[in-house]
């Protein structure tokens, strides 16, 4: 049996899968500089990551199985050419909640105490500065109620923070009433058509002067011309990314080098811990396959 893991980062959570898959099925990469429709055309499995499986790739792979998405995110499957053939898609959820609320708080932390400028002042040895601001007593807005927002408010709380939540789902109005309240805002909703671009110009119009604005969910959640105006006419106090619009990212953009963002290479969810939950559903869901059992975390 033939597995074919189809990202383009995120590479040690190949060996974690392989570690955990039953003798005799192989596991390998794509080269990401030849067509994906070619490489997989002996597949039975599919592990998308964060390629684009349309219906040309879904279409490809002779004896195709199943595909499982290594992480929760599957905008990028076509699900409709998935269910035409018959093929089903699982992914694995909530395996990775806490790393991207750490993940946040660590970007939070970073805007709150000037990292980019005081890393320069070490450079300079300039001793005391920046000035940073404190976390305590400060408002938290958090956009989506999942794992990681949640677990994000918790943290958040124990600093001595308040919270404010919304959901993807909370009205228009609402949500805007966030961003006018909020002192720091943390997104964690899903990419959908509601989503993307929620985080533009009205948005960015209604948050506090000053205030910061984390992202670590999906990059086009967040509009990136609106957010570029707003850094330029000073209206932030600093950004953090870990997500962005495309990826691979040109660490040249202008945009990354701002002293007032800092800058993640996606690995929020990245952990020891969080990969081994992954690797666990993946191989347990390939076995699951090969034994004719029911599949866990189907979505269709």
């Amino acid at each position: 049996m033939q597995i074919v893991f189809c990202g383009t980062g995120w590479f040690p959570i190949v060996d974690a899968i392989r570690a955990r898959l039953p003798p005799g099925l192989t596991l390998r990469t794509w080269d990401p500089s030849l067509s994906l429709v070619g490489q997989v055309e002996d597949a039975d499995i599919l592990l998308p990551s964060n390629a684009n499986l349309d219906a040309a790739v879904i279409a490809a792979p002779r004896h195709l199985r199943l595909i499982q998405q290594p992480a929760v995110g599957t905008e990028g499957i076509d699900l409709a050419a998935a269910r035409a053939r018959g093929v089903p898609v699982c992914n694995a959820p909530g395996t990775n909640g806490q790393s991207v609320a750490e993940a946040a708080l660590f970007l939070i932390l970073a805007l709150a105490r000037r990292f980019p400028r005081a890393s320069r002042a070490f450079a300079e040895r300039s001793i005391g500065a920046p000035l940073g601001i404190e976390l305590a007593g400060r408002t938290l807005g958090i956009l989506g109620l999942g794992r990681s927002g949640v677990a994000l408010a918790q943290i958040a709380e124990a600093l001595g923070m308040h919270i404010l939540a919304a959901r993807s789902t909370t009205s228009h109005e609402d949500i805007l009433d966030l961003a006018a309240r909020a002192d720091v805002i943390s997104i964690h909703c899903p990419l959908t058509p509601k989503t993307r671009g929620l985080v533009g110009e009205a948005f960015l119009a209604r948050m506090k002067p000053g205030a910061l604005l984390v992202n670590v969910a999906r990059g086009p959640i967040v509009d990136r011309g609106a957010l570029l105006h707003a850094l330029e006419e000073g209206k932030l106090g600093g950004v953090g990314l870990d997500v962005f619009w495309e990826e691979p990212w040109d660490p040249e953009d202008p945009l990354y080098r701002r002293d007032d963002v800092v800058v993640l290479p996606h690995v929020a969810g990245s952990t020891e811990e969080a990969f081994a939950r992954i690797a666990d559903i993946v191989a347990g869901n390939v076995k699951r396959l090969l034994q004719g059992e029911p599949l866990l975390h189907r979505i269709a």
